[in-house]
């Protein structure tokens, strides 16, 4: 087993790190102060390649392997959690299923706007009713003709406020089970598509939130992904995917705490010598360090295992499972480690623990994630 990256990849981080340093790090407190994504961001992390890389050179990418992207994936949480999570949603929630499943029309139609910055795309699952539970779900696609009469209401939609292209999980059969599911795209100009007020939010408030209002909205039947009704079975395929990219934001979080905590611990003194050199509070950044690192082997073996073609779900699970507990805890500690001036917002391990709350409830919640592992090992 090699461990190690390539010199290829070791340049292309290194130069992503300093990119992030100047173009997005600085904009990061401001942006959860004021709860406003920064377009600029999406439009910067395009023109240096991030938002093109797991996806073919004929549509704007430069398809590099998963293992990269989701290194890269990594290194933009650990700058900044809203850009992160904004422009995760918008290449991988909903570029990955058109590049996975949609035709040839659909890929020339979308994939390039959304890879070069100039759309911001969405997933829409999540209804007031149906969160975990998503064969729950009531928004309903009624096939008239050539279009689709979508109506419905989707909540806790990333991107929602600002998306200009959302992939959205309707019901198109009255029946029950996986045959009554199906995705549609919904431009985000359509007639019929109501956007509800931006959610206020504990944490990641630079990427905006909102409710979704689906009012007689009419699409083109060439919006559907895939085949009718078969939309449960290709979100369930996608969702493996993204759950990887999930766990990567979590690391993120995680070694941002952790960068954090050890310049603070290196540089505070207390009764006479630099916090760090005090037992406890190097137990504490030992246990980050190591909690890290195997957060970060789990997530490279289910991208390394993607990349190989193989179905990644128990190890995507257990990914995201173990890294969001890992940067939660990793929050936590470094709020710690930095005493009372952790509690107040000129420190940014204030906004790092607002954020990593959300680790353990986006892209399915612990328990749905103990329970996919668990029925891949009971099965």
């Amino acid at each position: 087993m090699d461990f190690s990256l390539t010199n290829e990849q070791q340049q292309f981080l290194k130069s992503l790190r300093a990119f992030l340093a100047n173009e997005i790090m600085p904009h990061a407190a401001a942006m959860d102060k004021t709860e406003t994504f920064r377009r600029d961001n999406l439009k910067a992390l395009a023109e240096f390649g991030y938002t093109g890389l797991h996806f073919p050179e004929a549509y704007g990418g430069t398809n590099a392997d998963f293992v990269t992207a989701t290194l890269a994936g990594i290194e933009v949480s650990r700058a900044c959690a809203s850009t992160s999570l904004t422009v995760g949603a918008s290449i991988a929630l909903c570029g990955y299923p058109i590049l996975k499943y949609g035709t040839e029309a659909q890929c020339q139609r979308f994939l390039p706007k959304l890879i070069s910055g100039a759309w911001l795309g969405a997933l829409a699952l999540t209804e007031p009713g149906a969160g975990s539970d998503l064969a729950a779900i009531q928004t309903h696609a009624e096939r008239r003709g050539d279009s689709f009469i979508i109506n419905g209401t989707k909540t806790y939609i990333t991107n929602a406020p600002i998306a200009d292209l959302i992939l959205t999980f309707v019901t198109t059969t009255n029946e029950t089970g996986k045959r009554g599911y199906s995705l549609i795209f919904v431009e985000g100009n359509a007639k019929g598509l109501v956007r509800g007020r931006k959610l206020e939010k504990m944490g990641v408030r630079g990427s905006p939130t909102s409710e979704l209002f689906f009012e007689d909205c009419e699409v083109s039947a060439e919006n559907l992904l895939g085949e009718e009704h078969q939309g449960f079975p290709l979100l369930m395929k996608c969702l493996a995917y993204d759950r990887v990219g999930m766990a990567s934001f979590c690391l993120g979080l995680a070694k941002a705490s952790l960068d954090e905590a050890l310049k603070y611990a290196t540089t505070r003194q207390a009764f006479g010598k630099a916090l760090a050199e005090h037992q406890e509070i190097s137990f504490k950044l030992a246990e980050m360090k190591a909690e890290i690192d195997t957060a970060e082997l789990l997530i490279l073996r289910a991208a390394w295992l993607h990349d190989q073609g193989n179905d990644v779900t128990t190890e995507a699970s257990i990914a995201k499972l173990y890294a969001s507990e890992v940067a939660k805890r990793a929050a936590d500690a470094a709020v710690q480690i930095h005493g009372g001036a952790g509690y107040f917002r000129d420190y940014r391990v204030e906004r790092l623990y607002r954020d990593a709350r959300l680790c353990e409830i986006g892209e399915g919640t612990s328990e749905i994630q103990r329970m996919i592992i668990a029925r891949s090992i009971l099965s």
